[in-house]
């Protein structure tokens, strides 16, 4: 596996593309899950389990992004509560 800054290099620049191309993936992939590899989609699957282990066949672990393709921030995007009490 390549050093983790490049990893981290490869995934932002997938997810970047993922952003930048949402809407005409959505139009093309609603619901699914896509792999991103090299500025690319290949691969779509549905679920996020299989769009791993395929994926894993033919790309090293930590070159490729799953994503679930939706509308909006919800399927990437999470939020937390934290239940504080300040008397």
């Amino acid at each position: 596996m390549e050093g983790s800054s490049s990893v981290v290099e490869k995934l932002k620049s997938a997810f970047q593309y993922y952003l930048t191309h949402q809407d005409e993936l959505v139009a093309q992939y609603a619901g699914r899950f896509i792999v991103i590899h090299d500025g690319a989609v290949v691969g779509a699957y549905d679920d996020d389990l299989t769009a791993v282990v395929e994926s894993e066949r033919t790309f090293d672990a930590g070159t490729f992004l799953v994503q679930k393709v939706s509308a909006g921030n919800a399927d990437y995007t999470q939020t937390f509560a934290s239940r504080v009490f300040f008397p």
